[in-house]
C-alpha cells in the first residue's frame, strides 16, 4: 500500500449527499478482486450519457459535460470534497479502489459512511472529516478559483488552502500510523515477522508431533 504523509492536488467538489458505493462503482462492473482497472467507471452512472456495461472501452463513450470530472478545470483532481454521509451502501471495497485508481488519495466531506470509511484507509486512501460550516467555505473557494489546490499533512493532521488557512482533522493513530508507513492489514502483521518465527520455531520445537501430520 502506499504510505501517505502530505499531498498537494486540485480539489474537485462534488455537490451531491449520501452517494452511495453502487454510485461511486456500480455493481456490473464488480467483477475483479484486483484493485486496479475501475478508475474508468468511477461514478459512471454520472460521468457518461450512456449505460455503462462490463468490459466496455470507456474511450469513446459520450461524456456527461455537467458532471463535474468532466470539466477542464478539474482534469486530474486528486482531492475530493463532498457532502453528508458519503459512501453509504453496500459495503463493497471496490469503492475505494475505483477512486484511488481514478487518481485521488483524499476525500474530504462531514461525515462518512463507517465501512466505506474504514475501507478508505485500508487502501491508502484518507478519508477526512471536517465541520460541515468549513466544508462549505471549501466548496465555495473551490468553485470561484480555478486550479484550487489543498495541501493535506497527515503528520501535523491538517487541510492547508491556497490563502495558507489551515484546519485542523482528528484520526485515529493507529490508522494514522498506517497510513504514514503505507500498511495494510498484512503490512501491520509482517511488523512483526520476527517475533512470529520465533513463536514458530519455539512451537516446533516443544509440539514437534504438530508439524509432522502426515509424514
Amino acid at each position: 500500500m502506499r504510505a501517505f504523509t502530505q499531498h498537494q492536488g486540485i480539489a474537485a467538489p462534488m455537490d451531491r449527499s449520501n452517494v452511495d458505493t453502487d454510485m461511486i462503482i456500480p455493481k456490473q462492473f464488480l467483477k475483479s478482486i484486483k484493485r486496479t482497472g475501475f478508475g474508468p467507471n468511477l461514478f459512471d452512472e454520472l460521468r457518461y450519457l450512456d449505460e455503462g456495461k462490463p468490459d466496455q472501452d470507456c474511450s469513446g463513450r459520450p461524456l456527461n459535460p455537467d458532471f463535474i470530472l468532466n470539466q477542464a478545470r478539474y482534469k486530474n483532481a486528486s482531492v475530493l470534497l463532498a457532502r453528508d454521509n458519503f459512501g453509504c451502501g453496500s459495503s463493497r471495497e471496490h469503492a475505494p479502489w475505483a477512486l484511488d485508481d481514478y487518481g485521488f488519495r483524499v476525500i474530504i466531506a462531514p461525515s462518512f459512511a463507517d465501512i466505506f470509511y474504514n475501507n478508505c484507509f485500508k487502501n491508502g486512501l484518507l478519508p477526512i472529516v471536517l465541520e460541515e460550516q468549513i466544508v462549505e467555505k471549501l466548496f465555495q473557494e473551490t468553485e470561484s478559483q480555478e486550479g484550487y489546490q489543498l495541501t493535506v499533512d497527515l503528520d501535523s493532521k491538517t487541510v492547508t488552502t491556497p490563502s495558507g488557512e489551515s484546519f485542523g482533522f482528528e484520526v485515529d493513530d493507529f490508522r494514522r500510523h498506517c497510513l504514514l508507513n503505507g500498511l495494510d492489514d498484512i503490512g501491520v502483521t509482517l511488523e512483526d515477522a520476527e517475533l512470529i518465527k520465533s513463536y514458530e520455531a519455539k512451537r516446533r520445537e516443544s509440539s514437534p508431533w504438530l508439524f509432522n501430520a502426515g509424514n
